[in-house]
């Protein structure tokens, strides 16, 4: 207590002299208008600036949970879009779509736990597995494009064959001609690319031609996978290949969409049912 008093003592000259100039200041604002609408503007800057500082801040951390969000609302919106094409009309002729087939497929949002894409055959671990209804044999997409097939699940998680791999192949179609053919890998080592096989080589294609898939495998009509970049390679004497962009970052995943085909044990049963008949 002794050595507080001496310091106050000792000091008090400084101590006087911001009481003094505290009180001259707000006097002075409070008694003229310039000076206090200078002083609120400063403030106003201030606090906005701090504010401003405090919000970005908040808006970071929070960046996790607002990419959930927005996740989980593009599966809605995917799922809207998907009855939509499904429902499609046109001038010539007016389709009608069973409300079964309306809700064929449904979407399960999943994060990207591990990803490879510089292996030979490349992979992908997702956090989500048997609990959340993911099965083998589903598709998994991104919003820009294919990402791969569901190879084996545990209860929380799966392990996808990546597109970017020698065995994966996915059915699709032209923009223009409406032609399918086969996308696959290859034997190219850049994750960038794929190659579109079994194009009969009497049909015009042109480089940047949109490719889409077909809906004759595991994935919706209409999901873009990639944009031609090369034409005329051929394949043999009534196929030609074709190269193109895959639309798909496969450097940059991190939320995924697994396709569940609601029909697709009855539509692999009537299948394997012709399939035993013939034979």
């Amino acid at each position: 207590m002794k050595n507080l008093w001496l310091f106050l003592v000792r000091y008090n000259a400084i101590f006087w002299f911001i009481l003094f100039f505290s009180v001259s200041i707000i006097l002075i604002v409070q008694n003229n208008n310039f000076q206090r609408a200078s002083f609120i503007n400063s403030s106003n800057v201030l606090i906005g600036s701090f504010y401003k500082e405090v919000n970005s801040w908040k808006s970071y951390l929070a960046l996790a949970d607002a990419n959930e969000k927005l996740a989980s609302e593009n599966v809605v919106l995917r799922q809207q879009i998907q009855n939509l094409i499904q429902a499609d009309t046109s001038a010539d002729s007016v389709q009608i779509v069973d409300s079964i087939e309306q809700g064929r497929y449904a979407f399960i949002v999943a994060n990207v736990a591990n990803n490879s894409i510089h292996q030979k055959s490349n992979y992908l671990t997702l956090d989500k597995g048997s609990e959340s209804g993911v099965e083998k044999g589903m598709g998994v997409i991104t919003s820009n494009g294919v990402v791969g097939i569901v190879l084996q699940t545990s209860r929380h998680f799966s392990s996808v064959q990546s597109l970017l791999h020698p065995d994966t192949k996915i059915s699709v179609t032209l923009d223009s001609s409406a032609v399918f053919g086969s996308l696959v890998w290859g034997s190219s080592i850049d994750p960038r690319f794929g190659m579109v096989r079994d194009i009969p080589n009497h049909v015009q294609v042109k480089k940047g031609e949109k490719v889409y898939t077909s809906g004759y495998s595991l994935f919706p009509a209409g999901i873009q996978v990639g944009e031609i970049v090369e034409t005329g390679i051929k394949s043999g004497e009534s196929f030609l290949d074709l190269k193109i962009k895959l639309s798909t970052n496969f450097s940059n995943l991190n939320h995924v969409y697994i396709v569940r085909d609601l029909l697709v044990k009855e539509k692999q049963t009537l299948e394997k049912t012709s399939q035993d008949n013939n034979g």
